[in-house]
C-alpha cells in the first residue's frame, strides 16, 4: 500500500519526495521534553504532529522506527553553556533530587500523551543513560580536529568548522553575520569565540548532575545528547529528524555540524519542523511565562480559559493549521474544534446504520483518494479534515433519505472514516477518551453525595443545596427520587 509522499525538507526548504534510506522502512528521531516542569499546549503540539506523521506512515505501509528522546540533563537556562541547569533549578525549587524532578515530570508528560493518544514511541531514550555514548562522540569529534579542550571543558569549534563546511544552512544564518553580531558572554572566556558551543562541560562545586570522563567530571552539552542518541538508535545516517521549529537554531544546527564532524557524513537526510503556539500573536511557552498547561486545559483552571476542554478538543484543534503553521490560541477556536469534533464523532457512529439500496448518487472512492492525496502532500491535515466533512455531509444526507449509497460503497465510507478518524488522526470518542479517569470521577462524585446526605440528616439544608448547586454549575443533572440520589453527566 506504500504510496508517494512529499514532506516539505527545512534544509532544502522545498518539498521533496520521500524516499527512505532503507525501503519501506522509516528512521524517525524527534527531539522531546525537558523535564523540568508540567507538559503544556507546546509540548502538546509537537507530540501530537510527530505522532500524526508516525500514524499516517505506518497506515500506508512502512514500518516506523521512532525515538523521541527524554532531556534530563545537560540542559541549561537560557538555552547557554553557562548557568544553572534547567532540572537543577527545579530541583532546589521543590526541595527534591534533580532525578525526582525528572521522574515527576516525565510521569506527568506521559499521562498528559495518554490522555491526547499520543502514541508511545519505539524508543524513548534519557540523556542520563547514554553518557558512555556522548563521550564517545566527543572523542570523535575532538580526533577530527572541531573540538577543543579548556580547562576541563570541551567545545565545538564553530569558525574552524564552517571554514571546511557549511554551517548555518539549516537556519538561513550566514556564519560571517553571526561572527559580526555576536558579543562576548560572562563566563565565555574559555571559549575561542562566542559561536562556540559545549560538547562536555566541567561541573562547578555546586553542581548537582556530574559523571566521570577523559577531560573532567562534568555533564555533556545539551545539542550532543540528541546526536548520540539518535544515531545509536537509528543508525550514521537516517531518515527524518523532528522537532519544534524554535529548535532549528542553535540545537539541530549544532547537531548537523556535530554529526558530520565525528561520522564525515550528514545524519539526517529529512528535517521536519512544527511551528509554534501563538497567544494573541505572541510565541505561547513556558520561558514567556505564558504557557498554559495541559492539566490547565483539561482542568479549566486558568484565567484565560472559559471552560475546561477535553484532550480530543485539544487534540483535534491542533490539526486546524497546518504543522508548519501558526496555530493562534483562543476560547472561540477551542469551541469550534469542539463542536467540530462532535459533528465528526456523531458522523463516523452513524456509518454502519445508514441505509443502502442498489445505485449510489456519491462517489466515495474519490472522497478516500481526495482524503489521503491531503496527507501525502506534506501531512495537510486541514485539507484532509475538510474532505472529511464532505464525508459527514454525504453520510447525513444518506441518513436524512436524501442521498443513496450501495453496500459497497458503506464499506468503503466506514473504512474510510475509521482509518481516519481513528487510526491516522487519532481520535476517540469521548466516552473512551474519559475511560481512564471514569473510576476516579465516580468515586468522587459518590464521595460528594455523601457528604450531601449526611448534610441532609442533619438538616444542614444550606451545606446540602451549595454541593447540589456546585455540581450543577459545573455539568452535573443531580436526581433525588425514592430510591436515593443518582447523578449524570448533562447532555
Amino acid at each position: 500500500m506504500i504510496q508517494e509522499i512529499q514532506i516539505y525538507n527545512t534544509l532544502t526548504r522545498k518539498k521533496e519526495v520521500f524516499e527512505p534510506l532503507v525501503p519501506g522502512k522509516v528512521g524517525l528521531y524527534v527531539c522531546g521534553p525537558t523535564v523540568y516542569g508540567p507538559p503544556h499546549l507546546g509540548h502538546a503540539r509537537s507530540a501530537i504532529t510527530f505522532d500524526l506523521i508516525f500514524r499516517f506512515l505506518k497506515q500506508i505501509g512502512y514500518k516506523v522506527r521512532y525515538v523521541r528522546n527524554i532531556t534530563d540533563v545537560g540542559h541549561l537556562v537560557a538555552d547557554s553553556d553557562d548557568g544553572e541547569d534547567k532540572i537543577e533549578v527545579q530541583a532546589k525549587l521543590d526541595e527534591l533530587e534533580p532525578m525526582e524532578v525528572v521522574q515527576k515530570y516525565t510521569n506527568l508528560f506521559h499521562q498528559a500523551m495518554e490522555m491526547l493518544n499520543v502514541q508511545p514511541p519505539s524508543i524513548e531514550p534519557r540523556a542520563s543513560g547514554h553518557i558512555i555514548e556522548q563521550i564517545e562522540e566527543v572523542k570523535k569529534i575532538l580526533n577530527s580536529g572541531y573540538a577543543y579542550e579548556s580547562n576541563g571543558s570541551v567545545y565545538f569549534d564553530v569558525e574552524k568548522f564552517a571554514s571546511e563546511n557549511e554551517y548555518g544552512k539549516l537556519s538561513g544564518r550566514k556564519i560571517e553575520d553571526q561572527i559580526s553580531y555576536t558579543r562576548t558572554l560572562d563566563g565565555q572566556d574559555e571559549k575561542r569565540s562566542a559561536l562556540d558551543f559545549a560538547l562536555w562541560k566541567k561541573a562547578s562545586p555546586e553542581h548537582l548532575m556530574r559523571w566521570p570522563s577523559p577531560w573532567s567530571e562534568g555533564f555533556p552539552g545539551w545539542h550532543l545528547e540528541c546526536t548520540a542518541m539518535s544515531c545509536k538508535y537509528l543508525g550514521e545516517t537516517f531518515d527524518i529528524h523532528g522537532g519544534g521549529m524554535d529548535l532549528t537554531f542553535p540545537h539541530h544546527e549544532a547537531e548537523m555540524a556535530q554529526a558530520q564532524a565525528a561520522h564525515g557524513k550528514q545524519a539526517v537526510r529529512y528535517w521536519m519542523h512544527n511551528n509554534m503556539i501563538t497567544l494573541n500573536g505572541q510565541k505561547m511557552g513556558k520561558s514567556l511565562g505564558n504557557a498554559i498547561s495541559l492539566e490547565e486545559l483539561f482542568s479549566g483552571n486558568h484565567p484565560l480559559l472559559e471552560k475546561a476542554y477535553s484532550p480530543m478538543t485539544i487534540r483535534f484543534f491542533m490539526f486546524q493549521a497546518h504543522y508548519r503553521s501558526t496555530l493562534d490560541f483562543s476560547n472561540e477556536a477551542l469551541q469550534a474544534s469542539e463542536k467540530g469534533l462532535e459533528r465528526l464523532m456523531k458522523a463516523t457512529a452513524r456509518i454502519e446504520s445508514l441505509p443502502v439500496s442498489e445505485n449510489s448518487s456519491v462517489n466515495i472512492a474519490e472522497l478516500s483518494a481526495n482524503c489521503f492525496t491531503a496527507m501525502a502532500d506534506d501531512m495537510n491535515s486541514p485539507i484532509a479534515i475538510a474532505y472529511l466533512f464532505e464525508g459527514v455531509k454525504i453520510i447525513n444526507s444518506v441518513a436524512d433519505g436524501n442521498s443513496s449509497i450501495t453496500l459497497e460503497d458503506r464499506i468503503q465510507l466506514n473504512s474510510l472514516f475509521h482509518s481516519f478518524v481513528f487510526d491516522i488522526l487519532g481520535l476517540k470518542s469521548e466516552d473512551q477518551a474519559g475511560s481512564g479517569s471514569s473510576v476516579v470521577l465516580n468515586e468522587v462524585v459518590a464521595l460528594l453525595m455523601k457528604l450531601r446526605a449526611e448534610a441532609k440528616a442533619s438538616k444542614d439544608w444550606a451545606t446540602s443545596d451549595k454541593i447540589r448547586n456546585e455540581l450543577s454549575a459545573i455539568g452535573f443533572d443531580i436526581k433525588d427520587g425514592k430510591e436515593g440520589v443518582s447523578w449524570e453527566l448533562k447532555k
